[in-house]
């Protein structure tokens, strides 16, 4: 594996931490995203050698006093033994014990403080942030040399307490970074980075079940094939129990956020509010708002409003790939332990309806998140648009057929494209009928939206469209996998 780089694929984050580091003034960052995508090990790697390192990590459901003996030790690694050998009271006293060895820090090089799992450090009552707040006003903020790097994977949090917070950190940041996962393309650059020699397709196929979270894919070995690949790592290797772990570690009282996750597993067109409180139990209040945001914030779910729709009417979907494919495969395996049955169980799966059904709507997800790559590729990379869907569900007396289309690209230059989504193994072929049911989900749309802009049926599959006698040119656009990357 070729170590010369340890930082792949953040092109825009390494360009801000380069930015900050040569400011030649006081730097305070926060940097948020889901758990396992490589905030710790990009500010780590990046700023290990840049000056004077001091990180702290906070541990879940640790005491304020366990969490002042980890800085204590920090601090000791850094510094050597503090002065006072009395045990640290609380964060005000930490502070202060810092502030006094910094200003024994001679020369001009930087003094990165790395604070990582903030939400764990300040829990209620510890006086966390507050004291923060106090040491980055009256000391840090007048320190040229100091960066200040706040990190968490409670996204949701971090954008409260930290980014948007209205208290004692108003506006002391001086950048932020939420960082996400890796696209098709650096996924490609990244297995690639570790010496694999998978095709797109696999990569694909790969992506549908895990997404593009760094970890995840570190966890990839040699020498197999994409369906080897999910099932290893997912029915009985280090994916097998992420589930359970990844919604705790990022929210309290979590079982809500997975009871609306697990819901709209349920439902791949997505549900709107009242049919999530429907689903759950829950209330359609401020309860579930926090939530929904939470999971939204963090990438797990993405509103979406039907076309000519408020955004009150949005409807909520779920886009974590991990998520969906664990609760439609890994835990039905878990549950009746065919994972230690049958070694092939993945790929005899995934050969099945079922399997391909699924396989359907996670491409369908993998276009939605790669909407920006379909604007590329359609030469509208520079036009303002909307994503949405539209569900037309005529009367009980019209003789229409309903109509759903799942993306559908709404132009500033006067244009729509209807997006069909399909996966296949081989070029799709537009056979006779669904020829007539592409022309009649046209004409309903342009019927009952009453829209004066060019319509274009736009159909994205993994090797694009065969080219058969009569019906290849219904789809006035077509895009392959390769449009994605």
């Amino acid at each position: 594996m070729n170590t010369k780089n340890p930082v792949f694929a953040r092109k825009r984050e390494l360009k801000i931490l380069q930015q900050l580091y040569d400011s030649g003034k006081p730097e305070f960052l926060a940097i948020y995203g889901r758990r396992r995508i490589g905030k710790t090990f990009l500010i780590r790697e990046f700023f290990k050698h840049k000056g004077l390192y001091f990180a702290l990590t906070g541990v879940k459901e640790a005491s304020v006093k366990k969490q002042l003996k980890n800085f204590t030790a920090e601090f000791t690694r850094v510094f050597g033994r503090s002065e006072d050998d009395e045990p640290l009271k609380n964060w005000f006293e930490a502070f202060a014990q810092l502030r006094k060895a910094l200003e024994t820090v001679k020369g001009p090089e930087r003094i990165i403080l790395f604070f990582d799992e903030l939400p764990w450090l300040a829990t209620p009552r510890s006086g966390f942030l507050q004291d923060l707040d106090h040491f980055w006003n009256r000391y840090l903020s007048e320190d040229n040399r100091v960066v200040l790097v706040v990190c968490g994977s409670a996204a949701s949090w971090m954008i409260r307490k930290i980014v948007r917070n209205k208290g004692g950190l108003y506006g002391r940041l001086t950048a932020q970074i939420r960082l996400l996962p890796f696209d098709l393309k650096e996924t490609e650059e990244y297995l690639r980075h570790q010496g694999m020699t998978l095709n797109r397709k696999a990569i694909v196929d790969i992506y549908m079940a895990i997404g593009g979270i760094p970890k995840y894919l570190s966890y990839i070995q040699k020498g197999q094939s994409a369906m080897q690949i999910v099932g290893q790592l997912c029915f009985d290797g280090p994916l097998a129990e992420e589930f359970d772990e990844l919604y705790a570690s990022l929210f309290e009282r979590h079982h809500r956020h997975v009871n609306i996750i697990k819901a709209l597993a349920e439902h791949h067109g997505g549900l709107m509010k009242s049919q999530i409180a429907k689903a759950t139990g829950l209330s359609t209040g401020g309860g579930m708002n926090i939530v929904l945001e939470e999971l939204e914030q963090s990438g797990f779910i993405l509103a979406i409003k039907d076309f000519g729709k408020q955004k009150k009417e949005s409807r909520y979907r779920l886009i974590d790939e991990y998520s969906l494919f664990y609760l439609k495969w890994g835990q039905k395996a878990k549950e009746s332990n065919l994972r230690t049955q049958d070694d092939m169980f993945w790929v005899n799966v995934f050969n099945s309806p079922l399997g391909q059904a699924w396989a359907g709507y996670a491409f369908e997800m993998l276009c939605l998140k790669h909407l920006s790559k379909i604007k590329e590729a359609l030469g509208i990379a520079g036009v303002l648009t909307n994503a949405s869907g539209w569900i037309y569900r005529p009367s009980k007396e019209s003789h229409e057929r309903g109509v759903q289309i799942d993306l559908l690209i709404d132009r500033a230059d006067n244009c729509i494209n209807l997006c069909e989504i399909k996966y296949r193994n081989e070029e799709f072929t537009i056979n006779k009928a669904y020829d007539k049911e592409l022309r009649e989900k046209k004409a309903i749309f342009l019927t009952q939206t009453k829209s004066k802009k060019s319509v274009f049926i736009t159909l994205i599959s993994p090797y694009g469209v065969k080219k058969n006698v009569g019906h290849f040119g219904t789809a006035e656009v077509t895009l392959t996998m390769d449009d994605l990357f």
